[in-house]
């Protein structure tokens, strides 16, 4: 856990240091969720059930956008290198990596997220509802970014490459998350969606760090 914690702590500083690669995610956010009513009907009855399916695809693009280079920057002034060679097992390395990009990335996002729902009229009781759900969908969707990552590392046009490999792997968090937001919509129970949004999350942050590191050693040959 020690090579854990300081690998978390390198890319978690690193990240802060570009910080445009940690605002542009959430103008992106921002500005869809913000102009997207303006092309609408101002009526509440659709302005809101839209409103929950442009929040999720707005902050699962945003995401997309954040972790482009999570591997990339690293194999340009040959850090990955040395990670390679450290002792510290690639699996656990590859965890800490997108740890620290969940941090930077995702953690800013879900702060931002209300702005969504005072754009599209969403009451605010279904705001923690909208927040549980992402926290939970985020970190399995990181770990599926870093695979598309892993295995484009090398390629200059991998961030369209990625979410064509990607964003597949993400539906079934897109629906669980829009359905678990559209029952608090509708007072119904939300308990459902949000564990299965938990038990795809452990199942992916559990295995996924090892086909990453698989992935990355592919893409690095």
């Amino acid at each position: 856990m020690n090579e854990f914690s300081i690998i978390y702590q390198r890319d978690l500083m690193l990240s802060f240091r570009r910080w445009p690669e940690l605002v542009n995610p959430l103008i992106f956010f921002a500005v869809v969720t913000t102009l997207f009513p303006l092309a609408m009907s101002p009526d509440q009855a659709i302005l809101q059930p839209l409103g929950i399916g442009v929040a999720w695809v707005a902050a699962f693009l945003a995401s997309l956008l954040a972790l482009d280079g999570l591997f990339r920057n690293d194999v340009e002034d040959g850090a990955m290198e040395q990670l390679l060679l450290s002792p510290a097992p690639l699996g656990i390395t590859v965890l800490a990596k997108i740890a620290a990009h969940w941090t930077a990335s995702a953690v800013p996002l879900l702060i931002v997220v209300p702005l969504a729902a005072l754009t599209f009229t969403i009451p605010l009781a279904v705001l923690p509802t909208l927040v549980a759900a992402l926290l939970l969908a985020t970190p399995a969707l990181s770990v599926f970014v870093a695979l598309g990552a892993a295995l484009t590392v090398t390629l200059r046009t991998g961030g369209s490459i990625i979410g064509l490999l990607v964003l597949p792997l993400c539906a079934p968090l897109l629906i669980f998350g829009a359905r678990a937001t559209d029952l608090a919509l509708g007072g119904e129970p939300v308990a459902a969606p949000l564990l299965f949004l938990g038990a795809i999350s452990m199942l992916t942050v559990s295995l996924g760090p090892l086909a990453v590191a698989a992935g990355l050693r592919v893409g690095l040959e």
